[in-house]
């Protein structure tokens, strides 16, 4: 039988649990994210407390964990930006559980939030190198908008803007 999953929006006092879950992503997938395992471990953690608890009660972005069988497994971020433009962003599954679809829970979810407050599109930035997040995106129904940017870190790489219609 295989463990099941369930996806909770992070709660106020999760902020141990998402600076747990930001390292696990930056240690498996050091390329995929804005920052570095070392920048986020030096972050202290009254940064993270303030993320988790803002992100609990927010109507402009937040933050949602993925569980198997009780344990964070996963974690990915929803936000209207200055212009209203709906994103997801940060996502990350642990290996172990992948194969059961706990990203496109967390990618769905977040959607869902999206909507609910008004969005009609959900975008997504990905790097252009990371082949395996642009066939998940496009296996979600993500397609490229055309719109492509440096990556911040490392400004010989590009990144693409993916979009598709929000889910309601």
């Amino acid at each position: 039988m295989s463990p099941s999953l369930t996806v909770r929006r992070i709660a106020a006092d999760q902020g141990a649990t998402l600076r747990e879950l930001r390292a696990a992503a930056l240690r498996e997938a050091p390329y995929a994210f804005e920052e570095t395992l070392e920048e986020a471990l030096d972050e202290r953690i009254e940064t993270f407390d303030a993320v988790a608890a803002r992100h609990a009660v927010s109507d402009v972005s937040t933050s949602f964990v993925l569980y198997t069988e009780g344990h964070p497994a996963g974690l990915v971020s929803a936000y209207f930006d200055e212009s209203c433009k709906a994103f997801v962003r940060g996502l990350w599954v642990a290996p172990a559980v992948r194969h059961l679809r706990g990203g496109e829970l967390l990618v769905n979810t977040a959607d869902d939030w999206l909507a609910a407050r008004g969005a009609t599109k959900v975008h997504a930035w990905v790097t252009d190198a990371n082949v395996t997040a642009m066939r998940f995106y496009e296996h979600l129904g993500f397609g490229a908008t055309g719109d492509r940017a440096p990556v911040a870190r490392a400004s010989l790489e590009w990144e693409s803007l993916l979009e598709r219609p929000a889910q309601r």
